[in-house]
Order: structure tokens, then sequence, then C-alpha cells
């Protein structure tokens, strides 16, 4: 919890949302690989560019090939890679900064930082 994220196809970063905890540092929990739900864990991040986003490739279609980026909706469908298997979160391997989370329409979501003090 307090750790931030940015998409390269986002155009602003966002608070990565940890599922509540038993295991904390400094009070607040700790993230696993399996934090990856979209608008649960990935809140938007802002607007898209991607061309694979359909809502992008649409309106991008509609101004005539200029591109025209439209509103966020992440799409994660596989867990943040690679996580810590040598500590372990209610079960599954803990986020590192190192822990990159893809996006289907083409984003790769990145720690910009931990969150931790």
């Amino acid at each position: 919890m307090g750790a931030m994220m940015k998409c390269s196809m986002g155009m602003t970063p966002a608070p990565l949302v940890v599922t509540p905890r038993t295991k904390t540092i400094n009070g607040m929990p700790v993230a696993n690989i399996l934090d990856n739900k979209p608008m649960v864990n990935i809140p938007t991040f802002g607007m898209c560019r991607s061309l694979a986003n359909p809502t992008v490739a649409s309106a991008t279609s509609a101004a005539c090939g200029v591109l025209t980026p439209m509103p966020c909706i992440p799409n994660t469908v596989a867990p943040w890679a690679p996580g810590n298997p040598q500590v372990l979160t209610q079960g599954a391997p803990t986020l590192t900064t190192t822990s990159k989370l893809m996006c289907m329409w083409g984003g790769v979501i990145d720690l910009t930082n931990s969150g931790h003090v």
C-alpha cells in the first residue's frame, strides 16, 4: 500500500491498491503477484494511448488516423512477474520493485516506488 505505478500506454501514474492482508510492513499490507485485478488493485492511468485498445483505435480511426487517447480501463489478466518466490505473502510470491504487469492493450505496468518509508 502506498506504492505508485505507471503504464507505458497510460498518461498518469496511479497507486497500487493492495488487498488487505495480515502481513504488513510499517503497518501497511504487503502486495503479492495476485494484486493484479483491473479497477480493484489496478486503477485507471488516466488516458490510454494504445491502438490495441479498441476504444483508442475507434477514436483514432474517427479522427482520420490522428492518435486519440481514450479513458484507460486496465485489462490485466495474468499475475505480476516476477515476484519473490522466497518471500510468500498469503501463499503467493511477494511483489518486488522489478515486478511488471502486462495489460492486454499493450501497456507494461511498472512500480515507480515501493510505498515503504
